[in-house]
């Protein structure tokens, strides 16, 4: 089964993808910081996909992304943001990630399909 983290603060859509993507066939894991998905990644956790916000408290997805590239070079990270900016998209594409979504999400937008 592949593995999920999903990294997001806002915990009404953390608990709508966890269950879309636990329905597809994922084994889901959520963090609700930056920090919190760090010490999960340290501590063993090696996800396949990585669902990860770009404005969390603390320490950003866009820092997140980065430090998940060198504990997890394999892993698709999939940037969800409420943020479309072309700048913050180039630069998560740069640093690595696998897509580029935008909320509010659509689960049918061929994005998630072609990123996962």
């Amino acid at each position: 089964m592949r593995q999920m983290l999903i990294v997001e603060d806002e915990r009404d859509i953390c608990d709508c993808l966890e269950q879309f993507f636990s329905a597809k066939g994922f084994a889901v894991a959520s963090a609700f910081s930056a920090e919190e998905a760090l010490e999960r990644l340290q501590a063993g956790t090696s996800p396949d996909v990585i669902l990860l916000d770009i404005l969390l408290p603390g320490l950003s997805g866009l820092e997140l992304l980065k430090r998940v590239r060198a504990l997890h070079p394999t892993a698709r990270i999939i940037m969800v943001t409420a943020l479309d900016r072309d700048e913050l998209r180039r630069e998560a594409y740069f640093l690595g990630a696998a897509g580029y979504v935008t909320k509010p999400f659509d689960f049918s937008d061929h994005t998630w399909s072609a990123a996962l």
